[in-house]
């Protein structure tokens, strides 16, 4: 695996996280060329970056090659044999280069960082250089030296020969590596056995922390997919991602399906994003939903990519209680559902959770995010098309006889008190609607029949209920419609005293209805 690095690379803090892990690794298939010229966007590094990379470097255990020309092809390559050598330590290979080389009035300056160096200038450096060729032409003997069709065809061919060989002297697995890897698709039996754990948990009917519901769903699903990769941020004993098939991979044994990423969250996704690209594997990562705002980029840059990667978040709310403010994610969730290309699911039960990884886990076109409570929360009854259902993102979980007078839309933790909220209204004799909707944008992926069948426009009276800021929720229940959520940070204080202070209680929710209602 080759890797480019500049000198703002080296500046990031996420190359810290990454490479020292590497070097704890001993990940010796690593090479990494840093483009050593001494500049960035605002001028020559000596004022803002002052570090001793190769000393920074053999610090994190990795094998260093200094002072290489990084404009001698020879210099280069014979820097890549030495690298590909040393098969314990990843490699840095250090090239210094003059930026803009050629360039008689730029080179070695941030002139030519990011700028066109400009007519009168490009005919200086072709003077330079002494290349005499129009724009656009290109000589036969350069293009020949660079057009890689026939070689990439024959390594190709090769490679297939090979893979031939391979499968007729081990067709398991072969076909492990066709299933896996080639097509990534998952054995034939997994939805029907995923369905059946769902199934299971829905009968179960146990009252537990979603993110316990997420252990139980990871224990379930990991002996069924060896391509299951887990890990955490240093928070697996709250995060709840080990299992008892989980073995951690370590620089003397790779043969385990749990990377201990540290406290390095940003690394940590980022790191799943290059193994989500190489293929072979579904890596699922964990940390605080607080954190996520960390590691942001890298989510962004997963959804926008397309990767199937699993972004599991725990600590999802002011629910989580004395950590206090600091880890009481108010923005987060908005922010996750509105990156293109990424589902965030928030379950309200075993059952829901159990649904969300199995979508999580079928789900080749992006990552998804999957967020977990730490307090425990009550179990949902439903009938079996209502299990069916979550699959959809939002389904009707208790309804009216008739047309409902309002439709309350709940997600995760709240889904239990909202559930309580619609039967003191029926009580009082109002006819109300649940809508749970653990995934806002696989709903709004559902066919416009059953979105209207769920949220029907003629139902103008909504209410949707979640401990998190009230913004996100206005699509919904438009702007007359009502938002019990948050508008300020959390505080500090145990989770159910939390919940009470900021409104969420069946009181609240249905004062907030009636209200409505009476307007």
């Amino acid at each position: 695996t080759y890797v480019f690095l500049g000198d703002g690379c080296m500046m990031e803090g996420v190359s810290h996280e990454a490479c020292s892990l590497a070097g704890t690794l001993g990940l010796g298939k690593l090479i990494a060329f840093y483009d050593d010229n001494g500049i960035s966007i605002d001028g020559h590094v000596e004022g803002w970056f002052t570090d001793d990379t190769p000393k920074r470097f053999e610090a994190y255990g990795w094998h260093v090659i200094r002072a290489v020309d990084g404009h001698d092809a020879a210099a280069i390559k014979a820097a890549i044999e030495a690298a590909k050598a040393e098969t314990k330590k990843p490699t840095l290979i250090i090239t210094k280069t003059t930026i803009g080389f050629g360039s008689p009035n730029k080179q070695g300056s941030h002139d030519c960082h990011g700028s066109p160096l400009g007519l009168e200038e490009v005919a200086l450096v072709r003077k330079t250089l002494g290349w005499e060729y129009e724009p656009f032409v290109v000589p036969a003997d350069v293009y020949e030296g660079w057009d890689a069709k026939a070689k990439g065809a024959a390594a190709e061919q090769s490679w297939n020969d090979k893979f031939i060989a391979y499968k007729s002297a081990h067709p398991e697995l072969a076909a492990e590596f066709d299933r896996r890897v080639i097509k990534g698709d998952l054995p034939a039996d997994f939805a029907a056995k995923a369905e059946a754990f769902i199934a299971e948990s829905q009968a179960k009917g146990e009252k537990i922390a979603s993110r316990k519901a997420s252990q139980n769903s990871i224990a379930a699903f990991v002996p069924l997919l060896p391509e299951l990769l887990g890990g955490s941020a240093d928070l697996a004993g709250s995060n709840l991602t080990l299992v008892k098939t989980s073995k951690g991979i370590t620089a003397e044994d790779a043969s385990g399906n749990y990377l201990y990423y540290g406290v390095r969250e940003f690394g940590m996704s980022a790191i799943m994003n290059g193994i989500s690209a190489h293929g072979g594997f579904i890596p699922y990562g964990a940390t605080f939903l607080m954190f996520q705002q960390y590691a942001a980029n890298a989510v962004r840059m997963s959804a926008l990519m397309k990767l199937r990667n699993i972004f599991v978040y725990t600590h999802d709310s002011i629910g989580q209680g004395e950590d206090g403010p600091t880890h009481q994610p108010i923005e987060v969730l908005g922010s996750l559902r509105m990156t293109p290309n990424l589902d965030t699911w928030r379950p309200a039960d075993a059952a829901e959770a159990a649904a969300s990884w199995k979508a999580a886990i079928e789900r080749k076109t992006g990552p998804t995010a999957l967020v977990f409570s730490r307090q425990n929360l009550d179990h949902i009854a439903r009938t079996g098309a209502q299990v069916a259902d979550i699959s959809r993102g939002g389904y009707i979980l208790v309804d009216s006889v008739g047309e409902p007078e309002a439709i309350l839309i709940a997600t995760g933790s709240e889904v239990g008190v909202t559930v309580k909220a619609a039967e003191a209204l029926k009580a009082k004799g109002r006819s109300v609607r649940v809508v749970s909707m653990p995934s806002t944008s696989v709903f709004d992926r559902q066919d416009a029949a059953y979105k209207e069948s769920v949220l029907p426009i003629s139902v103008g009276a909504r209410v949707a209920v979640e401990t998190a800021h009230v913004d996100y929720w206005y699509k919904y229940v438009g702007f007359d419609g009502r938002v019990v959520g948050m508008t300020t940070f959390g505080e500090s204080a145990p989770g159910p005293a939390l919940l009470e202070h900021f409104g969420f209680t069946v009181d609240n929710i249905v004062s907030t209805v009636e209200e409505l209602l009476e307007d």
